[in-house]
């Protein structure tokens, strides 16, 4: 384990130096690539290099403990029993930042919510999550950015879409893509019984024009006059676009702002972010079963997490996570869940490893 240390300091040195490398400098892909790997290493010697030194401690205690009686040895036996506790613990956070890295940490993410079943209730619910991501964003001091809503009549969202901004967005947050269940007494329901409804949620990493080249000659793009809730006219211009790969049939409308070309710009953002996970999907061969995994249906029998007002319980049923916190957890409290799915995460790739 010393010799990956001394061999990922000289890679971590070498990446030093590239990244003041010209031709390095003079093409954005590969210093983004080069300086994503010096933060990494970076990262992972922040570990192995204390761990060197605790090794360095430990064979001096060890040697010095040899020769000593009374009081001192006593002393030394216990700076070794403290050394060795010291080690485990490093060598096991060392071997975890040596696990192959997930090719989207450290990128921005687009969240994309549905309201799936349930109606308007459902719509009223994508909004509740909405609202506890971006609290969470706040919580985290990531940035937000608003990329497209689709408002629902009774103040819900039949979809809605943002970006989120921060180093670790993707890694706390890539598994909350799926359908969210949610068991309450609806506004809409004048008995008063509790009803289940879904939302669908999927998580994007956010891809560059370097990391996606999309042909012009690809795309269809439709304009027409945007709407707000009811069908209401929101302006008198044919501002909407509505952008259609034709290779993929993905389909992406922005109508938020004001021209033709905002629309189209936020427009493309998405799409080139869905591309991205299709051919991450493909390199993987696992080819569209990622979006798949994240979104199934929207039916109830294939959600990830229930939301249930009664009991204020939060349960994800990946991990078997409850926790009696639900007020706190749609405040945007939701460390203990992303805490605890990154865990799992960590647990498997150490067992696959």
């Amino acid at each position: 384990m010393l010799e990956r240390v001394e061999a990922l300091e000289a890679e971590f040195t070498e990446a030093g130096g590239r990244l003041s490398d010209p031709e390095v400098l003079g093409d954005q892909h590969l210093l983004r690539s080069v300086g994503r790997r010096f933060k990494e290493l970076e990262e992972i010697l922040d570990v192995g290099r204390p761990l060197r030194q605790a090794y360095d401690d430990l064979e001096v205690a060890r040697e010095m403990a040899a020769d000593a009686e009374g009081d001192d040895g006593d002393e030394l036996r216990s700076e070794i029993l403290d050394l060795e506790a010291s080690i485990a613990e490093l060598e096991e956070r060392f071997r975890f930042l040596l696990l192959p890295r997930d090719p989207n940490d450290g990128r921005n993410i687009i969240v994309e919510i549905r309201g799936a079943e349930g109606g308007e209730e459902a719509n009223l619910f994508a909004r509740d999550l909405h609202d506890m991501y971006q609290a969470f964003a706040v919580a985290h001091s990531w940035k937000t950015e608003p990329l497209g809503v689709r408002d629902s009549d009774m103040g819900g969202f039949a979809e809605v879409s943002f970006l989120i901004r921060g180093d670790d967005a993707w890694a706390r947050l890539k598994h909350e893509g799926g359908v969210h269940r949610v068991q309450r007494v609806p506004v809409t329901e004048s008995q008063g019984r509790i009803h289940t409804s879904s939302a669908t949620v999927i998580v994007l990493p956010e891809a560059d024009e370097v990391d996606v080249q999309i042909d012009d000659n690809d795309l269809q793009v439709d304009v027409y006059r945007s709407s707000g809730p009811g069908g209401q006219s929101v302006n008198t211009t044919d501002s909407a676009v509505r952008v259609t790969h034709l290779p993929t049939g993905l389909v992406v409308a922005m109508q938020d702002e004001k021209s033709q070309l905002q629309n189209k710009v936020k427009a493309l953002r998405v799409l080139r972010s869905r591309l991205l996970q299709i051919e991450q999907d493909r390199q993987r061969e696992e080819a569209s079963v990622a979006r798949k995994d994240q979104v199934g249906g929207g039916g109830r029998s294939e959600k990830i997490r229930t939301y249930n007002y009664k009991e204020n319980r939060v349960t994800d049923h990946r991990i078997g996570l409850t926790l009696y916190k639900l007020d706190r957890v749609l405040a945007g409290d939701l460390d203990e869940v992303t805490d605890g799915l990154m865990a799992d995460e960590r647990t498997r790739q150490l067992a696959d490893g």
